[in-house]
């Protein structure tokens, strides 16, 4: 089986990650995609998130009509009711790949999905090429990134020669690219403008959110009013 993990924040999920998630799905032919919040993401443990909960909610509703897309709590840390509160570790995606890999069969294969933006930063994730060995990535572009951009964003452990790379900056990032240790599926863009950090400011401002999430999770938010101090 063809099996998608496609990690994020998701404050909120909005129409840019399914429509990331569909077109994998399809691209690669993937069974089953299971969307991982992260209860710490390194990245950006100094930036307010919402609570676990209420990130996993919101995918439930997002996900609800796709029997392909399942939400994970592969994440979610336990609360220690009483205990005294201590630094909670944060959530690396090579952690996670390894220990969902411990619960596949022999013969699946795992893909890991992420945005280009998120992608641009993978040298400075941790253990940046074991992850990249760990399983296959599917990319999703967008406009003014090329083929180039993708490879010269590996850590230098993997990335190509600068003279094999300078052809690439004429080919959008799209396609496949496969180089020593690493194989990276690209699905181009898929011209869905949305940003997590724009749908918190538009609800905090009061506007519309229709264009960009789900009418569950629109709703959700609404009832919960999560983001409504947003900056």
């Amino acid at each position: 089986m063809k099996i998608g993990l496609f990690g994020g924040t998701f404050d909120p999920v909005h129409l840019g990650h399914i429509a990331l998630a569909r077109a994998a799905r399809e691209q690669c032919k993937l069974q089953k995609i299971l969307f991982v919040p992260a209860a710490v993401p390194p990245h950006k443990q100094s930036q307010p998130l919402s609570s676990f909960i209420h990130r996993y909610a919101m995918l439930a509703l997002a996900t609800a009509d796709e029997k392909a897309f399942i939400p994970s709590l592969i994440e979610a840390q336990p609360e220690e009711a009483g205990a005294r509160k201590t630094q909670p570790k944060p959530n690396y995606s090579v952690e996670t790949v390894r220990r969902f890999k411990r619960t596949l069969k022999p013969g699946d294969q795992l893909f890991f999905l992420i945005g280009i933006d998120a992608f641009a930063e993978i040298a400075t994730w941790h253990e940046p090429e074991e992850l990249l060995r760990e399983c296959e990535f599917v990319v999703a572009g967008r406009p003014g990134y090329s083929l180039a951009d993708v490879a010269n964003a590996l850590p230098a452990s993997l990335r190509p020669r600068a003279e094999v790379t300078k052809p690439f900056h004429k080919h959008p990032a799209t396609g496949d690219l496969v180089l020593p240790g690493v194989t990276i599926h690209l699905l181009g863009d898929l011209r869905q403008p949305a940003s997590a950090t724009a749908i918190r400011q538009a609800v905090s401002a009061g506007k519309s959110l229709g264009r960009f999430l789900d009418p569950h999770v629109a709703d959700y938010i609404r009832k919960t009013g999560l983001y409504k101090s947003a900056t």
